[in-house]
């Protein structure tokens, strides 16, 4: 209770400086509105149902490239671990392509599939893959060796050993690396709804986008908060309670959030 009470006399006090910000007359109100404007624009875009198709359809896409990404990147992961070879090849190759800007494989995923569903896909997939490998290697590298002895001292060997042990003891890396993995595909997406336009469903980076062409400040705000709102809630709600069980579940000594 002491610390919801903290955080939301914390953000309570972020708005009261909007405010004071906005009233001071430094800026325009079109550059940097009013939050009650927002809350105007965000409550009315509940009412006319424009912010909960966006945020499905935003959601579905999301769900669908992230899960394609832990799919392909898990299995590469573990590979990467099992030799010095793979580290230093799909290693290095997932290390450089996670430094890489999420917009940058905009421009190859309009010329590979156009403006289309699978442009989006693409571009969810390639800002989730690449951080799940590099957790999923590092996971299955920092697990206190006398596991896998106590593995091979009890006849485990191979896959049997990999999925029976080495998987589930990196499971609290894992874990880690899949929130990394959700934030980087949250902002894959949302450049890729920015510069992608198609009539299959408009999205929350549409919302964001055609914001800035019309210069509606408020909804571009309004937006950028649901966004956050969102990827809280889905840290709060989904990945820190496992990351907190896992760790404890293994003794890795996570400390508490």
């Amino acid at each position: 209770m002491k610390r919801l009470a903290s955080a939301i006399l914390f953000f309570a006090l972020l708005i009261g400086l909007w405010e004071l910000a906005v009233r001071s007359g430094r800026w325009s109100v079109v550059l940097l509105p009013s939050p009650i404007f927002v809350g105007e624009y965000i409550w009315g875009a509940m009412l006319d149902g424009t912010l909960e198709e966006s945020t499905w359809v935003t959601l579905k896409r999301l769900l669908v490239g992230y899960a394609a990404g832990v799919l392909i990147g898990l299995p590469l992961g573990l590979l990467t671990s099992t030799s010095q070879l793979f580290e230093d090849t799909l290693g290095s190759l997932a290390l450089g392509f996670q430094t890489l800007p999420s917009v940058c494989w905009v421009p190859l995923a309009l010329v590979w599939f156009g403006q289309t569903e699978g442009a989006m896909l693409f571009v969810v997939i390639m800002g989730t893959v690449w951080s799940v490998i590099i957790a999923t290697d590092h996971g299955a590298r920092n697990i206190p060796p006398i596991y896998a002895r106590a593995a091979r001292t009890m006849g485990s060997e191979g896959f049997h050993k990999w999925t029976r042990v080495i998987l589930p003891a990196s499971l609290p890396f894992l874990v880690s690396g899949m929130k990394q993995g959700w934030a980087f595909a949250w902002r894959s997406l949302m450049a890729a709804e920015i510069y992608v336009t198609i009539l299959t469903g408009f999205g929350l980076g549409h919302l964001l986008h055609y914001g800035r062409e019309l210069n509606a400040m408020d909804q571009v705000i309004g937006i950028m908060i649901v966004i956050v709102a969102i990827g809280l809630l889905v840290d709060r709600l989904l990945f820190s309670p496992w990351e907190r069980f896992l760790h404890r579940r293994w003794g890795t000594n996570v400390k508490e959030a």
